[in-house]
């Protein structure tokens, strides 16, 4: 028998760590060759790590939450015939210097009275942190244990549905909260994950099916992964960016009608939102508001105005928000629009996007649909200087003078249109600027379809 050692991997350009999203085995489970193994989140996407090997995992390094380094060891696993731990450890570790292995030692065996000094010592030096950290700690008795050895007890008993896929964590979640997991829905691949609970939850919150005698109970959830991501990433826009933001209303009734006669004759063409047509009269602008369309590099001073218009479009998946990306919007039509933003949020959704498609956006439009309220004032997603996010749609009666010069009151469908800006890039003659030329282009939409 021998050990091998999966090291976590280049698993793209420029990133030089990745964070354990979750984990598909633990100490004792067999894996086959191509088995998964753990999902690793990047600054772009999250990663599937799979076997390179069979065998019995014996060590693995962390848990859902923890950040590693690239080449640092991710998983060991016991193998039949010669593994490559020895020839590993040699090749990518060089031998530590005397004074760092006393260290090591010291740390590692602390007396009761030296736990202060331990933890002095290892704060004062990120080398001698790195030594310490860096073998994978020994599965004890009870990890190395095969789960079938051990006697079962009452808190590890079967869930009532034995059937549903899920992992021993959220079995043992479902059971603390009442759950019978057979009444949960997964949202992918038939497993029921910790997402799938929460919607669970939160539907039973607000007035869905509630198991007899369900109790809720108080509960600590910690933000890892893209939840972890979309945090950081929200904290550092508000804390960076002197956000602004501007709101104006539009008619839409004459959009809104040119829209159903489209629909009505599309064929087999994808349905026509709102969405399609405002991308396209933010296209049309946008030479003209160069400033809106930008990059701003706060630590250079740069600001980068695009040619092309790469549109986010901010999705809500079961997961967390995720910003899908439209290429060369301004190349393409209504219903090739409708077709690639239903392709990117599906993708988005079910977590098939690329790295690729989730990042190099220039400017992002962000929608609630029919949920949205009367007014946002949506984060901007930096380095972007410039978010746009319609509202909902209301009917009401406005004054509306006809051809022959009389005003009379007439029922109309509004929407407010808010947008937020970087007012460093943004001066807010140009936000209100951008936004009449927006409204003439709205609720005129042949100007919309004109080439």
């Amino acid at each position: 028998m021998g050990r091998y050692i999966f090291r976590l991997p280049d698993i793209g350009e420029g990133i030089a760590e990745a964070e354990i999203v979750a984990w598909h085995v633990k100490v004792g489970d067999t894996v086959e060759e191509d088995g998964r193994l753990a999902d690793m989140m990047t600054d772009k996407a999250t990663v599937e790590m799979e076997s390179p090997v069979s065998g019995k995992v014996v060590e693995v390094a962390g848990e859902a939450g923890d950040v590693i380094a690239i080449g640092s060891p991710l998983v060991v696993i016991e193998i039949e015939g010669a593994g490559n731990e020895e020839a590993d450890r040699k090749q990518s570790a060089p031998a530590p210097k005397a004074e760092v292995v006393e260290e090591r030692i010291e740390v590692e065996t602390p007396d009761a009275g030296d736990v202060e000094k331990v933890v002095a010592g290892a704060s004062t030096s990120s080398a001698r942190a790195e030594v310490v950290v860096e073998p994978l700690p020994t599965p004890t008795p009870a990890q190395a244990e095969p789960a079938e050895a051990r006697a079962p007890t009452p808190a590890t008993k079967p869930a009532p549905h034995a059937k549903v896929l899920a992992s021993p964590a959220v079995r043992q979640r479902a059971r603390d909260l009442g759950i019978d997991l057979g009444e949960v829905r997964p949202a992918e691949d038939g497993r029921v994950r910790h997402a799938d609970l929460d919607a669970f939850l939160s539907y039973n919150a607000s007035g869905g099916f509630q198991p007899a005698g369900m109790k809720g109970k108080d509960e600590q959830v910690r933000v890892i992964g893209l939840r972890r991501r979309i945090a950081e990433n929200m904290a550092a826009s508000k804390r960076n960016i002197p956000h602004f933001a501007y709101v104006e209303e539009y008619d839409v009734t004459a959009l809104e009608e040119t829209r159903a006669q489209l629909n009505a004759g599309r064929g087999d063409r994808p349905k026509l939102t709102m969405l399609p047509f405002l991308i396209t009269a933010i296209c049309k602008l946008l030479p003209k508001y160069p400033m809106l369309n930008a990059h701003y590099d706060d630590e250079a001073g740069v600001v980068t105005r695009y040619g092309s218009v790469h549109l986010g479009m901010a999705a809500q998946t079961p997961g967390g928000l995720m910003v899908p990306v439209i290429r060369d919007a301004q190349d393409r039509n209504l219903w090739q629009l409708a077709a690639e933003i239903t392709r990117l949020a599906n993708a988005a959704r079910d977590g098939s996007a690329k790295s690729s498609e989730l990042s190099g956006s220039t400017i992002t439009l962000t929608s609630l649909g029919p949920m949205g309220g009367v007014a946002t004032t949506p984060v901007i997603n930096r380095p972007e200087v410039a978010i746009i996010g319609p509202n909902r749609i209301v009917e009401r009666p406005m004054f509306v003078k006809g051809a022959d010069g009389i005003e009379r009151i007439e029922k109309r469908k509004l929407m407010n249109i808010s947008m937020s800006c970087d007012h460093r890039v943004v001066d807010g003659w140009d936000a209100a600027s951008f936004a009449q030329d927006l409204r003439k282009l709205i609720e005129a939409p042949a100007l919309i379809l004109a080439g």
